[in-house]
């Protein structure tokens, strides 16, 4: 993505946020940093099961260069990575806790996500916690809430058309 790549188009979602909320969790300029800075995201939620939104997600992330860690108790792997039951099990540093769970699953996940020093949570499309969200910002961390993550890096990465979104752009030009 790079510094100062801009936004390739605009993503218009409805969102359950008040428009002070969505500058709080939803601002452009943190959403492009927290993607172009971060490398492991942790994906609370991740399933196995191709038809899902994580998975989908979660190839796409792997594909796009994270290192995707699956948070999920039912599974041993998920997309060839080594699937954790639960994040205080993750070892190593995770700089965004993706969440593909209920919202009242929320708040326990950002105490588990502050203990292992996550740098940020992300809540998915239609994920509304303002409590977890909240704690979160407390302890320090960076919160994306209700947006998803891999709608956000393919607008900031100019890859939004690969996944069949009408994009707005016509070009013939490749994107470096």
């Amino acid at each position: 993505m790079g510094s100062g790549s801009g936004v390739s188009c605009s993503i218009g979602v409805s969102t359950g946020l008040t428009p002070e909320e969505q500058l709080l969790y939803q601002n452009p300029d943190v959403i492009a940093d927290l993607l172009d800075r971060s490398k492991t995201i942790a994906i609370v939620g991740l399933s196995a099961d191709r038809q899902k939104a994580s998975f989908f997600v979660g190839s796409y992330l792997k594909y796009a260069g994270y290192r995707i860690i699956p948070v999920n108790p039912q599974y041993q792997e998920i997309l060839g990575e080594r699937c954790y039951p639960d994040l205080g099990n993750i070892a190593f540093p995770v700089d965004i806790v993706d969440i593909f769970r209920p919202a009242h699953d929320c708040d326990e996940i950002v105490r588990k996500a502050i203990a292992i020093q996550a740098r940020a949570v992300w809540m998915q499309l239609k994920i509304i916690n303002l409590h977890a969200a909240d704690t979160a910002q407390q302890a320090g961390l960076t919160v994306i809430m209700d947006k998803c993550i891999k709608m956000e890096h393919g607008r900031y990465a100019g890859t939004l058309h690969f996944s069949g979104m009408n994009t707005g752009i016509i070009s013939a030009r490749k994107r470096i």
